[in-house]
């Protein structure tokens, strides 16, 4: 087995190597939470992803083809939670690729390459003395589940702030512990806006490390909430991915040292490299 396989990592721990090729593993369960779907795979060839790293997927049978049945690409996906020999994805069934995941049973097929990109860096660097804040929207809050998990295990614990747009979304929360909510329906927890939550937080006690993913508009609102008062964040963008390893170009958003690769060189940014996480064509 290469060094790949056996859960290598580089930049400062930030990132699992890959085996190459894509493999094939086992649905195992499918469970639902409101209006999105977990799906937890058999992958006991694969190595542990780092919090913030991400999978391509896609269904072994009935992938795209004939008859406008889409999709012919794989669908990009952080991972959820990982487990000895298992992984789990959160799913929200928005179109063909989405929905034909969805679908998948107990015992089907699944293609997965990865892990792959750059995750959250969380080493007593980072930390530096300061609480960590997570901070998730919608299916963003996928790769915080198995960030939170990492730090419960080292003692250093979160605190977390997850928004939805209503009460059938906000079901997911239920994948993380101990969790504040926003609703922008106000059918659960704070009306409002999850960033309305980090402001309260931030100007309580400001000595904070912020991970964040979700939507572009909220990931802006971070960034701007967090670099006027001068709190180091890390966001978890998105942007459309054809292959997931630098091949298409297809992810490419600028940042102040020029145009990077999600796919390569994130989808894990250090907000001080942006003048704006609304990147064109990025969005769940």
């Amino acid at each position: 087995m290469g060094a790949a396989a056996e859960g290598l990592t580089t930049d400062d721990g930030r990132r699992t190597l890959a085996p190459p090729g894509r493999r094939r593993v086992t649905v195992l369960a499918r469970q639902q939470f409101g209006a999105y779907a977990v799906l937890r795979v058999a992958d006991p060839g694969g190595p542990p992803p780092r919090p913030g790293q991400f999978a391509m997927l896609a269904a072994v049978e009935r992938w795209g083809g004939g008859d406008g049945e889409r999709p012919f690409l794989p669908r990009a996906f952080s991972v959820l939670r990982a487990r000895p020999g298992e992984l789990e994805f959160l799913l929200e069934d928005v179109g063909p690729g989405t929905n034909r995941l969805a679908e998948l049973e107990p015992g089907d097929g699944l293609w997965v390459l990865g892990p792959l990109g750059i995750g959250f860096g969380v080493a007593a660097s980072e930390l530096a003395g300061r609480r960590a804040l997570l901070v998730g929207g919608g299916v963003g809050i996928a790769p915080l589940a198995i960030l939170q998990d990492e730090l419960t295990a080292s003692g250093a614990g979160a605190t977390v702030l997850l928004g939805f747009r209503d009460g059938l979304h906000s079901a997911g929360a239920a994948l993380l512990r101990e969790t504040r909510i926003a609703t922008d329906d106000g059918s659960h927890g704070h009306e409002g806006l999850v960033t309305d939550l980090l402001a309260e937080e931030l100007d309580r006690d400001p000595a904070a490390v912020v991970y964040a993913c979700g939507p572009p508009p909220m990931l802006e609102a971070v960034r701007v909430l967090c670099a006027e008062r001068e709190v180091p964040a890390q966001l978890a963008l998105e942007s459309g991915m054809a292959c997931g390893f630098g091949a298409c170009f297809g992810c490419v958003v600028p940042t102040r040292d020029g145009y990077v690769r999600l796919c390569l060189d994130g989808p894990v940014l250090d907000a001080d490299r942006l003048d704006s996480a609304l990147t064109p064509g990025a969005g769940h």
